[in-house]
């Protein structure tokens, strides 16, 4: 063996003593940091204090669902046709330019914003138009409100987002104007933005490390169960007009969140409002049956060291998530799968209203389909980790899709059965993609990358409801479209690396190591 092999076999071996001490350090950590967490070491990771707080925060993803979703039914496709000059001889097109006006089947919905406002020929878009302002609302919600949240706390920006929700939801249904109607709905989706961030947020804050993995997805049920109750409502309640006030005024029992939601007590220790924190420590320590003497020892024991480990880590930036090659690749292929599920759930969720058949059954259909979906994924991520269980969903989201292409578009029975297939690749890719980001993005700009990846799912939502026009191009561009990007996606999604299992990264130096094909590989270290 010459000198180079020798280096060789040495370098290897290092790799692999590294590796296992960095497994067992990991290991480590995560016990320390439960340990010497002042929030889990006084209320434990979970118990009936979480439980209560968790349960009464998930009943506003219902009308987080109803204000997203609620476009399929308050602008549905409406047949229509031309009303005829008095003396006209011949055929007119629906939309000839000497219509003198148009008749709309009120058969099946007396009122949509679509015959209200005449939202056909050369204002058919839109419809699309306003579901795209929605969407932009939700994503400068989440910026707006994730500032607020940072500076004031949870409790209050969350209270404040449920009460402009609830306000103007319901001044939404009075809108007498096409322009009011997308301003009202801009600031309802606002507050939902604010609503779906601070909550998720103050979750994540309240439970321990091992429960997030878990409740994590599980917090997306109630979305789920919101989009399948939508077509109940739309099904006994016709008028876009009172559809509109029926899906709004169920947020009046969310301003009991004033007197039921408490503050973060993480984020009052982050601020120095230790006495608060404190408090609702305390109060959460006894619903648990558990010990409170020692509580704000914790709390002051643990934050010089705290601080000691701010002071050792550098902050990064967003320029951090591209600067340096492996972290660039990530970045982009985790922004771009995030545009994949923003584009390909709302998109799939409205072209399924947009298809032959029987609009309640269709989206009750495919809503319920997500709940097995959203379970199925939990499933998977633990089995098959998150790289595989992202590919898997991706491609049979897009596979299904693009199948539609191929099947006569008078087939509804068909469609509908692909399109729900999609939305259940969808309903397993969303939480994944959650869980995936914020493992795989080093610590110092975890929030900065989950940021991004965020509003480049708003992006892709922003954009689905056009991608649904193309429907009447021509009926085989909507499923090409939603079928080929989350293939894209599941392609890109093998250049990133496993994250179960693996300790996270912490600093930008780990996040560039992290998944470098220079690593040693699995087979290689078991082999030893």
């Amino acid at each position: 063996m010459n000198i180079s092999d020798s280096e060789e076999t040495i370098g290897l071996e290092m790799k692999i003593s590294e590796r296992k001490r960095k497994k067992q350090v990991s290991a480590d950590e995560l016990k320390k940091t439960m340990d010497n967490d002042p929030i889990q070491k006084s209320i434990s990771g979970f118990g009936w204090w979480q439980l209560m707080v968790f349960v009464t925060i998930c009943l506003l993803k219902f009308p987080v669902a109803w204000h997203q979703m609620s476009i399929i039914f308050l602008a549905p496709p409406i047949d229509y046709h031309c009303i005829e000059p008095e003396g006209f001889n011949g055929t007119m097109d629906q939309c000839d330019a000497r219509c003198i006006g148009h008749e709309f089947n009120r058969t099946v919905f007396t009122e949509t914003i679509t015959t209200q406002w005449n939202l056909i020929c050369g204002s058919a878009q839109l419809a699309n138009v306003s579901q795209t302002i929605f969407m932009l609302g939700i994503l400068i919600g989440n910026v707006v409100f994730g500032s607020l949240a940072d500076k004031f706390g949870r409790r209050g920006p969350l209270v404040i987002a449920v009460l402009v929700q609830l306000v103007s939801g319901v001044a939404t249904a009075f809108a007498p104007w096409y322009w009011l109607f997308c301003l009202l709905r801009f600031i309802t989706a606002l507050a939902t933005g604010g609503t779906m961030l601070t909550s998720f947020v103050l979750i994540m804050e309240i439970i321990g490390v091992k429960w997030r993995e878990l409740l994590s997805v599980v917090y997306q049920i109630p979305f789920n169960l919101g989009h399948l109750t939508l077509p109940v409502f739309a099904y006994f309640i016709r008028d876009w007009h009172h559809l509109q006030l029926a899906l709004s005024i169920p947020s009046i029992l969310l301003i009991s969140y004033y007197w039921l939601i408490p503050e973060s007590p993480r984020w009052l220790v982050a601020v120095g409002r230790l006495d608060e924190a404190t408090t609702i420590l305390t109060k959460a320590a006894e619903m648990n049956k558990l010990p409170t003497d020692g509580i704000r020892k914790n709390i002051d024991a643990t934050l010089k060291t705290k601080s000691d480990d701010d002071a050792q880590m550098s902050r990064g930036n967003i320029v951090d998530l591209v600067r340096t090659p492996n972290m660039r690749i990530k970045t982009l292929v985790m922004c771009f799968n995030w545009f994949v599920c923003g584009i390909a759930f709302f998109g799939v969720a409205q072209y399924i209203g947009h298809t032959s058949g029987d609009i309640f059954v269709n989206v009750a259909i495919s809503a319920a389909l997500t709940l097995p979906g959203t379970v199925i994924g939990i499933y998977c991520m633990k089995s098959w980790g998150r790289k595989y269980t992202l590919i898997a969903s991706n491609a049979l989201c897009g596979i299904s899709m693009l199948a539609i292409a191929f099947v006569p578009s008078d087939s509804a029975v068909a469609v509908v059965v692909l399109a729900s297939s999609g939305m259940v690749g969808m309903s397993i890719s969303f939480p994944t993609v959650y869980l995936y980001a914020g493992e795989i993005f080093p610590t110092v700009v975890r929030n900065i990358g989950m940021g991004t990846s965020s509003m480049i799912a708003r992006i892709g939502s922003m954009v689905a409801p056009f991608v649904v026009g193309f429907n009447s191009i021509a009926f085989w561009i909507p499923p090409v479209i939603f079928g080929a990007v989350p293939l894209i996606g599941a392609l890109l999604a093998f250049l990133l690396p496993e994250t179960k299992g693996a300790p996270l990264p912490e600093t930008i130096e780990d996040g560039e190591n992290f998944g470098k094909k220079s690593d040693v590989p699995e087979d290689v270290e078991s082999s030893k």
